[in-house]
C-alpha cells in the first residue's frame, strides 16, 4: 500500500519519524492524521515521543528488525521507549544524527565513511548486519539520500552504477535511482516505508509515486 501524507505542512515526513517492520516512532506533535497514515499503511505499532528533546525522529534514529540507533544525545527516558518495543543503543559520536548517517535493512547496512572502524562495528552489533563505509551519489549521509527496506532501495538520482552495484550486494535488494516532492533528490527525507507500505510526500509526482512504488518492490 502507498499513500501520500504530510507531516505539519511539510512533505519532508522521513524526517519525522522512522519505521521497521513492527514498529514506528513519530515526532511526538504529529497530527492524529498522520499517525493514522502510519499505522493503515505500514501495519505497525506507533510511539509518539522526542529524539534529544527533537521531533526530527528520522534523522536521529534508525532501526531494523534487530535494534535501534539514536543520538547519544538522548536522554534515558526517550532510551527508554524505544528499548521497550526492541534493543536500542546510544551513538556517542560528533555524526550522532544516525538516521542521516546510516542506511540499512535487515539484510545489511551502508553507513557514512567519516566513522571510525570501531563506531561502525558498534553500528554492525546494534543493527546485527554487516555495515559497510561508503558514500552515494558522492554524498556520506546515505540514509538522508535512499530509502530501504527487505523487498527494495529507493536512492538519490545522481546515484552511479557501482552506486547501485553496492546498494544491491550490501543490502541484498534491487535499488531504483528516482527523486521525490517535485524532483527533490534527498529521497530518504521523503518517505517512510517498510515491506508492507510507503508513506510519501505529498508534493510528489505521479511518475515519482511509480518509480518508488517500483523501487520498493510495492506493486
Amino acid at each position: 500500500m502507498m499513500r501520500y501524507s504530510r507531516y505539519a505542512g511539510t512533505p519532508n515526513i522521513g524526517v519525522y519519524a522512522v519505521a521497521n517492520e513492527s514498529f514506528s516512532f513519530i515526532a511526538g506533535d504529529a497530527a492524529p492524521e498522520f499517525v493514522k497514515d502510519v499505522e493503515e499503511v505500514l501495519q505497525v505499532k506507533t510511539q509518539l515521543m522526542t529524539v534529544a528533546g527533537s521531533f526530527v525522529i528520522g534523522s536521529l534514529v534508525v532501526m531494523n528488525s534487530n535494534g535501534a540507533l539514536v543520538s547519544g544525545l538522548s536522554d534515558p527516558r526517550e532510551i527508554s521507549i524505544i528499548n521497550e518495543c526492541l534493543p536500542c543503543t546510544p551513538i556517542d559520536d560528533p555524526l550522532n544524527a544516525v538516521g542521516n548517517n546510516v542506511l540499512a535493512n535487515d539484510n545489511g547496512a551502508i553507513v557514512n565513511p567519516e566513522y571510525t572502524k570501531e563506531m561502525i562495528s558498534q553500528i554492525s552489533d546494534a543493527l546485527g548486519v554487516e555495515c559497510v563505509p561508503s558514500s552515494i551519489a558522492g554524498i556520506n549521509t546515505v540514509g538522508s539520500i535512499c530509502k530501504a527496506t527487505n523487498k527494495g532501495c529507493v536512492c538519490h538520482a545522481d546515484a552511479s552504477d557501482e552506486d547501485l552495484q553496492l546498494l544491491n550486494d550490501v543490502l541484498k535488494v534491487e535499488p531504483l535511482r528516482t527523486t521525490v516532492n517535485h524532483g527533490v533528490r534527498m529521497v530518504g527525507a521523503g518517505i517512510l516505508a517498510n515491506s508492507k507500505g510507503a508513506l510519501i510526500g505529498d508534493d510528489t509526482t505521479p511518475i515519482e509515486m511509480g518509480k518508488v512504488e517500483e523501487g520498493l518492490g510495492l506493486y
